[in-house]
């Protein structure tokens, strides 16, 4: 306690600092408009985003688009999306503004993510007309994704699919995390904070050792965070936390019982407002990044069964989250408990 009280004291006494949030590009002259090339993604506002694509062999029945996690890209679905793509499903994955190989690295974009996804929804909707279309956010992603289906402006999309979504907000965060992000945010915004070695150490995104090293050795992760971004991300996640429940389009949420960056008491908040007939799949066996656990198989399978049919049986047969509304006895929903 003395240690924060030294700092939040150095802090104050420091020049406060701006927290700094992408704006929208100025199109430039000859801007026709937003479009899907072979590796990017030109935004509303001209903006070029990565794009990385996963081919079904002929025309899709139905496509995924796919929102990666914090400081992740696209390649967070490349293990889920050949195997999609087999099964007659394109994917589409674009690195979110601010990462990956997207404009203004490591600077968080706030609502133009929310502006993004609703254009690629588009694009796809019109380059796909008869497919099922599909969002499918991990983490961060889905929380972007919550945050735009609950929205006056909801993407077109047919189903959402949130994996582990980025629901740990203000409402759920330690007194002194809270503190010491909302001094930090404002006296150091530009400054990037990457985690200790100690809790890099005991702290794991998931059980697949082959990925996390392929991912450390991956130039376009990022491993640190201004803590402007950090500041925008809880504020995200708080509202996602809020929000979910409230869109009108078929929801499974997924999260996985060893999950060590979205906490349980958080994921259990969120569950609780969601509606009666959304799905949910708790995984006994399942970490933070679901897709590329080495389980990870078992959640493809149930994403392509949801897709298939929202109301069908999940192949794995696994129950429900514990605290969302499917999980409660039929009385207690009956009297609106």
């Amino acid at each position: 306690m003395r240690f924060a009280a030294i700092l939040l004291a150095s802090l104050s006494l420091a020049a406060c600092a701006p927290m700094m949030v992408q704006q929208p590009f100025s199109a430039v002259a000859g801007f026709n408009g937003p479009r899907m090339g072979e590796d990017d993604f030109v935004s509303f506002d001209g903006a070029r985003l990565g794009l990385t694509t996963w081919a079904a062999a002929e025309e899709p029945w139905a496509v995924v688009i796919g929102l990666h996690g914090m400081n992740d890209y696209a390649n967070a679905f490349h293990m889920a999306a050949p195997w999609w793509a087999a099964q007659g499903v394109t994917t589409y994955a674009y690195d979110q503004r601010g990462f990956g190989r997207s404009p203004q690295r490591g600077v968080w974009a706030g609502d133009l993510m929310e502006e993004d996804l609703r254009t690629i929804v588009a694009l796809a909707r019109a380059r796909h007309p008869h497919a099922v279309l599909a969002v499918v956010g991990e983490s961060m992603g889905g929380g972007v994704a919550i945050e735009t289906f609950a929205s006056e402006r909801p993407p077109a999309a047919d189903r959402l699919i949130l994996l582990a979504p980025a629901v740990w907000g203000w409402s759920s965060q330690p007194l002194p995390n809270k503190t010491m992000l909302w001094f930090a945010a404002r006296f150091t915004g530009s400054k990037v904070y990457s985690p200790p070695d100690w809790l890099a150490e005991r702290v794991h995104p998931t059980d697949n050792r082959e990925e996390l090293i392929a991912m450390g050795r991956d130039p376009l992760m990022l491993w640190g965070a201004r803590s402007d971004t950090l500041y925008g991300l809880v504020s995200m996640m708080q509202r996602a936390s809020d929000l979910a429940g409230q869109d009108r389009t078929p929801t499974l949420y997924l999260y996985g019982a060893h999950d060590e960056i979205i906490p349980k008491r958080a994921t259990t908040r969120a569950v609780s407002h969601l509606r009666p007939d959304d799905r949910t799949i708790y995984y006994p066996k399942g970490w933070h990044l679901l897709m590329r656990d080495r389980q990870g198989p078992v959640v493809w399978a149930d994403i392509m069964a949801f897709i298939r049919d929202p109301k069908a049986a999940s192949p794995s047969g696994l129950g429900p989250i514990p605290g969302a509304p499917e999980a409660r006895p039929a009385r207690a929903l009956n009297a609106g408990l």
